[in-house]
């Protein structure tokens, strides 16, 4: 009786071990297709260029994934159409919580190269794709 109890406690705990990843890979990939979303409304003339984390090191993706954050709220809309839409799809990005294995890292948002808005988003959704990896 009691391997028993032992077994299906096991059982409960790796079940719900294997229903905890698929949840983020849906998170984000679902957000994958709000950046992609973005990249068609989003406003790439006469706009503030953004710092665009490209490659960064391993331990340091969530620290990318902040500075992208933080650049989605200087993203604007194509036209007025698409205003509220667009507004409602950035405060998605931006309100996201990501798992920060906690390394600290040395490079700052201000340290990246400075790029339009379509290839900002490109490069977002390039380390989102990292991230599911």
């Amino acid at each position: 009786m009691e391997r028993m109890l032992i077994f299906c406690m096991l059982f409960c705990c790796s079940s719900m071990a294997l229903t905890a990843a698929p949840y983020k890979i849906t998170k984000y990939k679902q957000l994958l297709k709000t950046i992609k979303m973005l990249e068609t409304t989003v406003k790439n003339k006469d706009v503030e260029l953004l710092h665009t984390p490209e490659n960064p090191m391993d331990g340091c993706l969530f620290a990318a994934i902040a500075c992208f954050q933080q650049g989605t709220l200087k993203l604007q809309p194509e036209n007025s159409h698409v205003n509220a839409t667009f507004i409602q799809t950035v405060k998605v990005l931006r309100t996201a919580t990501f798992s920060d294995p906690g390394k600290q890292c040395e490079s700052s948002c201000e340290s990246y190269e400075k790029k339009k808005p379509k290839e900002f988003l490109k490069s977002f959704a390039k380390l989102i794709q990292q991230v599911i990896r």
